[in-house]
């Protein structure tokens, strides 16, 4: 007994909707395997579900940039113009710059340094005392500032103090003189 056909339309229910593109999806990626294992093809699937969520198929023996380049070829489309291929061309070399730096990097700590010949050996010691002296000297001007902060700080803090207790004395000498001031009319000291 075979299967009914059914009208290609959009499905309505999207519970239907999605248990028939995950099994569609599954199917069609079986098949694109198939026809690339029994017939030597290469084949490249991507499919964006409704969700945005990519599922894709590439022949192993191959890449997608390959089967892309070989279908611009043959179709005469331009996928990608000289602007891409520039951008290509520089994330390689910003690539190749990233994996140098990584070397300098571990040589400057000290590791991978047993390929190094001499000359290079000393262009490194150089570079670390250089280094070196830049962070001393860095060093040493932070410690200058905060010198200079914390003595300001310290008389800026001391003359508060000093500028409360002259206010305190003269509040108290102002009572004094004012019981001194008292004492007098009555004939007395205090």
């Amino acid at each position: 007994m075979g299967r009914g056909k059914i009208e290609i339309k959009r499905i309505e229910n999207s519970s239907n909707r999605q248990v028939t593109y995950s099994k569609r999806k599954n199917g069609i990626l079986k098949k694109a395997k198939e026809i690339s294992v029994l017939c030597d093809a290469q084949v490249s699937l991507i499919i964006f579900g409704a969700s945005g969520k990519m599922h894709e198929y590439i022949t192993p023996s191959t890449t997608l940039i390959d089967v892309l380049d070989r279908y611009q070829r043959a179709s005469g489309k331009t996928l990608w113009d000289a602007k891409h291929e520039n951008l290509s061309n520089e994330i390689d070399r910003l690539k190749k710059e990233n994996d140098s730096m990584q070397i300098e990097l571990r040589h400057l700590k000290a590791e991978d340094i047993t390929s190094l010949n001499y000359k290079e050996l000393m262009a490194l010691e150089a570079a670390l005392e250089n280094g070196l002296n830049g962070v001393h000297d860095k060093k040493m001007e932070v410690h200058r500032m905060l010198k200079r902060n914390v003595r300001g700080s310290f008389s800026s803090v001391c003359g508060k103090i000093l500028e409360e207790q002259n206010k305190e004395l003269n509040f108290l000498l102002q009572q004094h003189l004012a019981l001194e001031g008292v004492g007098n009319m009555h004939g007395q000291w205090i």
